[in-house]
């Protein structure tokens, strides 16, 4: 049983593959961030090496190691810790060690990038040897929400598999049916998640997230009427969570341009399509102050800051500049 919920072109794509007998020796998962892309890959390495006659099957050992993250012959590739900034040439050649030994309690070794687009320049191009000449009865599975940053020698190696956002209106249900979540947390859940069932899974397991959030929005509110002073000081820790981590960051300009985005909506009397419905009132009283075309030139501020970062500019700079645009 495929445990992925709203996929059923990708499924069925590989259930026919693997009937037929015509299994690639490596794919290429594409989708945004909590979208499903590991669950798949999790769910394929059970397929391949389940035992039942219609895999995956959930039931045998086989699928119970892998879904205990137990079986010895899939291995997960990914950065080792938050620090590091790439998955390095190392890991790749420990990994062409492991791919070259029979696999040891299943029937295929399986090789899951996660983060893909985060392998090094070295790792990448050792790792395309791979791809080029694969040693027998192992598949590689790469994950990426950054297709374009990928080699294109990489990714024409590989079937590409696209897993894009659920309807909201799916990820409510699923929330409610199957978690019992309440019908206006859910509805918030889902339109914060942006189709990402995974997302809104792991807000209600980690409380923290949307702690998080909160903390955000209050910042917002603060930097709306915040001085100069206030402002470059805020740009400052930012720059130094960024030094922490570019996908803190990330999730930072992602949820300003969220923010800005739900203005615009209300400016322009569409406000049923905004995504931070739990904060309407805040939002209609900011957008009464501001003009559409204010609104829509910040976004695009904030779209070319997240630019600049990607490009390595120097972090406190784009941010200050960014800020002290702010409406």
């Amino acid at each position: 049983m495929w445990q992925l919920v709203g996929h059923s072109r990708a499924t069925t794509l590989l259930q026919q593959s693997l009937r037929n007998g015509q299994l690639s020796h490596a794919y290429l998962f594409v989708g945004p961030a909590h979208v499903g892309k590991f669950t798949l890959a999790r769910n394929l390495a059970q397929a391949v090496n389940c035992t039942s006659t219609e895999p995956p099957c959930q039931e045998c050992t086989s699928c119970r190691r892998i879904a205990a993250s137990k079986h010895s012959d899939i291995h997960t590739v990914d950065l080792i810790s938050v620090e590091k900034k790439e998955i390095g040439i190392r890991q790749i050649a420990e990994m062409q060690n492991a791919a070259h030994l029979p696999p040891f309690e299943g029937k295929y070794k399986v090789f899951i990038f996660d983060r893909a687009e985060m392998l090094s320049s070295e790792a990448a191009n050792s790792l395309l040897k791979t791809l080029e000449e694969p040693p027998p009865n192992i598949l590689i599975i790469l994950l990426t929400a950054k297709e374009s940053a990928l080699l294109p020698t990489i990714a024409s190696r590989c079937q590409r598999v696209e897993l894009r956002p659920l309807p909201l209106c799916l990820v409510v249900d699923v929330l409610v049916k199957d978690y019992d979540v309440a019908q206006d947390k859910a509805d918030l859940l889902a339109r914060l998640s942006g189709g990402c069932l995974g997302w809104a899974l792991q807000a209600l397991r980690d409380e923290n997230l949307l702690q998080e959030r909160e903390q955000r929005l209050a910042d917002f509110a603060r930097l709306s009427g915040a001085g100069t002073r206030d402002r470059l000081a805020y740009a400052a820790d930012l720059a130094a969570l960024f030094g922490k981590g570019r996908d803190r960051m990330t999730d930072v300009l992602s949820a300003w341009l969220q923010w800005w985005r739900d203005l615009l909506l209300i400016k322009c009397d569409n406000s049923r399509w905004i995504v931070n419905i739990d904060q309407e009132a805040s939002l209609s009283t900011q957008a009464e102050r501001l003009t559409a075309v204010r609104i829509a030139a910040f976004m695009r501020d904030i779209r070319a800051a997240a630019e600049q970062l990607e490009l390595n500019a120097n972090p406190r700079l784009a941010l200050e500049v960014l800020i002290l645009r702010m409406p």
